[in-house]
């Protein structure tokens, strides 16, 4: 699948395109809130993870629909060294199928399906997609080698 087009500011005062990963290789994590258990949780092993992706040729970006100033204190908390692009009209979390209809104590609402995806040349190789935080970012990593 290819890359849908987009262009979102991150936490490192950049805006990113989708022709800035044109020929990079690229792992995209979607996730629901900053400073939420799950999403640090998930976060800081995508950090702990850094160099082992960068000794593969692989960056990491975060993605959710938080705003630049949320995701800044939640990089500055956490320590996170990696951008997390903002998409708060969520038109890409929208393109790449993980805006969706969710449900918490009964009530319904629209939310972020946590997703990672592998991006090589543009090229959606790898997706996943109701991601469980434990062990994911090993898999991540173990699908990442076999490239």
């Amino acid at each position: 699948m290819k890359l849908p087009a987009f262009s979102l500011p991150a936490s490192d005062g950049q805006t990113y395109t989708d022709q800035d990963w044109f020929d990079k290789k690229i792992v995209l994590y979607l996730y629901p809130k900053d400073m939420t258990s799950g999403c640090t949780l998930e976060s800081n092993d995508f950090e702990a993870h850094k160099t082992q992706f960068s000794d593969l040729g692989f960056e990491i970006f975060g993605l959710s629909k938080d705003s630049i100033v949320s995701h800044e204190k939640f990089c500055a908390k956490e320590n996170l060294t990696f951008p997390l692009l903002s998409d708060e009209s969520t038109k890409f979390i929208d393109a790449l199928g993980a805006w969706k209809e969710k449900s918490m104590y009964g009530k319904k609402y629209m939310g972020i399906e946590r997703s990672t995806f592998v991006i090589v040349n543009s090229e959606i190789l790898h997706e996943w997609r109701k991601v469980k935080v434990p062990g994911h970012v090993t898999t991540v990593l173990e699908t990442c080698q076999g490239l």
